[in-house]
């Protein structure tokens, strides 16, 4: 069976109703000939339907304790339909895939192109570019982070390709977007291994580390991969206040530290204190060190001096639509 947060089917709308308007709106979907059915105390419903309920109710000044909610998301107000339906652009780039891979370096203190992190670029029907941070808040407006989610990981996992054998592929994951990493993650890891690229070239990267609260889900994720032959990193490490404690209950393979602590680096003592911390904590465990979002020669020259190993941002390379022909970058032109 198909996972309903994975596929892009028409969604079921449920329904938090009042028992005082429960008679009066299952009479007006009666009346209308929409389709409904009752679950535990609530109403599931179509798009259609949700709409033109919101519209009834709020011309009756009714909608204040009516709420609803796509898969198991959260209740959201009513009202909030309206910005959901608005947001039914995000099913036809799903279901038409119309993504491509960037592919940004990501260097060793020498220059040579240690891998690529894979970022995802979308289109409209159009061909006009829409960018993550406008696509990924619309999907979860639309229930659909879990299918987005899949489709990016698949995706980068299918440009490893395009890499010379000795580079790696960085490729992002959200872990709020797994429910269970065995059935969620089963295709992404079948497509690596159909592939018959040692899998020890990819490296899936948590994004959002800041976010995460549920530790012990993140672990059975890590361990999934893990146990799969795949390795794995931590994003923004120093940006949230439990990201340095995550590092030693976690010990990820890799770790990024935040541009926001890289950029400017040189000449702050505030971030020099964190980056120096973030580094002592990854060298307990043996981790390898990636600072991300470099654009200034003088913080990879303070970063790579105190120990980090891998460095990435505009300074070495903007994310492309392909991979740089050389394997390295060369540092004598700075």
């Amino acid at each position: 069976m198909a996972c309903p947060s994975c596929t892009i089917s028409k969604q079921r709308i449920i329904l938090d109703i009042p028992s005082k308007l429960t008679s009066m709106v299952l009479s007006h979907f009666d009346q209308r000939d929409y389709p409904y059915a009752i679950k535990d105390d609530y109403i599931l419903t179509t798009e259609q339907a949700a709409a033109d309920l919101t519209d009834f109710l709020e011309a009756m000044a009714l909608t204040e304790e009516v709420s609803f909610k796509i898969h198991n998301d959260e209740w959201l107000p009513i009202l909030d339909i309206r910005t959901y339906i608005e947001s039914s652009w995000v099913d036809n780039i799903l279901r038409e895939k119309f993504i491509a891979m960037h592919f940004q370096p990501i260097i060793t203190s020498t220059g040579k192109i240690y891998g690529y992190e894979m970022l995802a670029r979308f289109k409209d029907q159009n061909g006009d570019v829409i960018y993550p941070d406008v696509m990924f808040p619309a999907a979860k407006i639309r229930g659909r982070t879990f299918a987005l989610d899949r489709l990016c990981r698949i995706q980068g996992v299918r440009q490893v390709t395009r890499l010379s054998e000795d580079q790696k592929a960085f490729i992002n994951f959200i872990p709020t977007a797994i429910y269970d990493p065995a059935y969620c993650l089963k295709t992404t890891t079948a497509v690596a291994k159909q592939m018959n690229i040692e899998s020890d070239r990819f490296v899936f990267e948590v994004v959002e580390t800041e976010k995460i609260r549920d530790t012990a889900h993140l672990k059975s994720i890590l361990t999934y991969y893990q146990n799969n032959g795949f390795s794995y990193a931590l994003d923004d490490v120093g940006s949230g206040y439990n990201t340095l404690d995550l590092l030693s209950d976690l010990k990820p393979p890799y770790v990024k530290l935040d541009m926001h602590y890289v950029q400017g680096v040189h000449a702050s003592e505030k971030k020099q204190a964190v980056a120096l911390s973030f580094l002592e904590k990854a060298r307990e465990y043996g981790a390898i060190t990636l600072a991300e979002g470099i654009e200034e020669i003088e913080d990879f020259e303070w970063l790579k001096t105190n120990g980090y190993h891998l460095f990435q941002g505009y300074l070495f390379g903007k994310p492309l639509p392909d991979p740089l022909p050389e394997n390295a970058v060369d540092l004598t032109r700075y």
